[in-house]
């Protein structure tokens, strides 16, 4: 799965990475506001183009909002429409370190893949510590089957951060996907994905978390096998933190030894807030790589 050509993008596992290779500090690994210039301004950079883009899809009837695929109260997907019938289905699935945020952040991130022809789904998920990951992955798997119900064609799966932790769980073979609707998965890509649990543990979040070994153990992608002709790619910024550009070349490493078609790419200039900007565009290299 080639990397489009960008001369911005860096693609294979570990090229142009520098890679910590003793950590002590386990917060400030997994700390990205803090550790980025201007980084206080997210989340709410993203509040006002996610809006105006949910109001402008609103006005002219190509935006469905929180149609409820679970009971719990944060159990809601909206779903973007292309102007003709869709050519696929897009799940976006936000981050937020599992314990943070929700689908309204993320609105105008559906443009690139609505302008080449496709649905957008954007989930929420129950947050920890109400859940445990576990079973917010078991949540985002009734939202892609839901929104698989709403949308005929090939899905792609797309998340970012803890989001990309999830995108990914769900070409797991532990997946708690239909296999009829694993069938349909054309593609993934992870955005700054955290693949690798375990080291989340020696994190003061994991008060919040709850996040125990055997938990680990079983919800890391990394540590689990790809289902049968999962594709993906792990894509990261170049100006991530250490973990995260460690933690894009585990899985396209791992999974690509069990059988997976995978690729890394390290993508120049962008830090952990600013890599996912490249979905709003619909000739972005990261929305192209996206829909295959």
């Amino acid at each position: 799965m080639p990397a489009c050509g960008n001369n911005d993008l860096k693609s294979n596992a570990g090229e142009g990475a520098v890679l910590e290779r003793h950590i002590t500090d386990w917060n400030d690994a997994y700390t990205n506001g803090a550790n980025i210039a201007g980084g206080d301004r997210f989340p709410g950079a993203w509040v006002k183009p996610a809006l105006s883009y949910r109001e402008r899809l609103s006005s002219i009837g190509r935006a469905r909002l929180d149609i409820a695929y679970g009971a719990k109260p944060r159990n809601g997907l909206d779903l973007f429409l292309p102007a003709t019938t869709p050519k696929g289905l897009v799940v976006f699935i936000h981050g937020g370190y599992w314990m943070a945020l929700d689908k309204s952040f993320w609105s105008h991130l559906a443009a690139g893949a609505v302008d080449n022809g496709y649905a957008v789904a954007m989930p929420s998920y129950s947050l920890c510590p109400e859940v445990r990951i576990a079973e917010i992955v078991g949540e985002i798997g009734a939202a892609v089957t839901r929104a698989s119900e709403l949308v005929e064609g090939p899905v792609m799966l797309t998340g970012h951060s803890a989001g990309g932790h999830l995108a990914s769980r769900m070409v797991s073979t532990t997946t708690p996907l239909a296999p009829s609707l694993q069938a349909r998965i054309r593609n993934v890509v992870s955005i700054s994905g955290i693949h690798d649990l375990r080291p989340l543990m020696a994190t003061d979040m994991n008060g919040t978390l709850k996040l125990d070994e055997a938990e680990a153990l079983s919800e890391s992608p990394a540590l689990l096998r790809p289902m049968a002709n999962a594709r993906i790619t792990c894509w990261v910024g170049g100006g991530e933190r250490g973990e995260f550009l460690r933690q894009n070349a585990l899985l396209a490493n791992i999974w690509t030894g069990l059988g997976a078609t995978t690729n890394a790419v390290v993508e120049s200039d962008r830090h952990h807030f600013s890599v996912i900007d490249g979905l709003a565009d619909a000739d972005h290299a990261l929305t192209r790589t996206l829909l295959g």
